[in-house]
């Protein structure tokens, strides 16, 4: 099915990103540990470069920081 086969209705609106964590959150999922605060020196190119991806660069960077140290641990 294409994106483009998909009708939305009043009973069947689009989900937005708010609805799909309240979803989450009601069926109880523990939640994550509270993030240390870090200064982090990264190349300029690199950071730019997360940050043209749009919003949630750092948690972007947080993921491929824990998938290098899952890999190697």
């Amino acid at each position: 099915m294409a994106d483009s086969d998909i009708v939305f209705t009043a009973e069947h609106p689009e989900a937005s990103t708010q609805f799909i964590v309240g979803g989450i959150v009601r069926r109880g999922l523990q939640p994550v540990p509270p993030k240390a605060a870090i200064s982090l020196r990264v190349d300029a190119d690199v950071l730019a470069w997360f940050k043209a991806q749009g919003p949630g660069y750092q948690t972007r960077i947080n993921a491929i920081l824990r998938a290098y140290k899952d890999q190697v641990a």
